[in-house]
């Protein structure tokens, strides 16, 4: 059984790609936070009582099955905004938006690196991200447990729920993809 401490620093550990991971299938920071907060959440509440080695496995697979609630929902939130839309009177669109919610705050100051070293990394970064949101859900839910999370296949194969040769070849597929993509844009890892 894993010990409150246990708990709460694996969740610490797991919380910054577990956002990442979920940016990557939602594509919407906030719906994204709510995911992985529900998913802790859960496994907090659920699951406390495990060995502190199920912990990984168990919160990938049910970080995959708030994912997909998240769109299962947004499906039907969808359906029922497109009907009431029409009812809605033109010209009532109210953007209350603040600007200054959308700065983001960088958490590490780089030293010793020039500022054109941090640019062309953050360049390099943010092209390699924008490729893996491109990539089919499988593919980039297989590659980001296996490369980002380092899961071997039989746990990535189980959290989501298909065969070890399923996830070899959304990894392979993955892998070609995203090789070709960055190397058009001439980066070479």
């Amino acid at each position: 059984m894993a010990s409150r401490q246990e708990l709460s620093e694996f969740l610490e550990s797991v919380e910054r790609r577990a956002f990442k991971q979920a940016v990557y299938a939602i594509r919407d920071d906030d719906s994204a936070l709510d995911v992985v907060q529900d998913a802790m959440f859960k496994l907090a509440e659920k699951y406390a009582d495990k060995p502190a080695a199920e912990l990984p496995l168990l919160f990938q697979r049910i970080l995959q099955n708030v994912i997909h609630d998240h769109f299962r929902r947004q499906k039907v939130r969808n359906t029922w905004t497109t009907l009431f839309s029409a009812l809605r009177p033109a010209g009532d669109d109210d953007n209350d938006g603040d600007p200054l919610e959308s700065l983001e705050v960088e958490g590490d100051t780089r030293v010793g690196e020039s500022a054109a070293q941090i640019v062309e990394r953050d360049q390099v970064l943010q092209a390699i991200e924008a490729e893996v949101q491109k990539l089919p859900t499988r593919q980039r839910e297989a590659f980001v447990m296996r490369y980002w999370y380092e899961m071997d296949v039989a746990e990535t194969a189980a959290a989501m729920g298909c065969s070890e040769g399923s996830v070899k070849t959304h990894c392979s597929r993955a892998t070609h993809t995203l090789a070709t993509a960055l190397k058009a844009k001439g980066i070479t890892l």
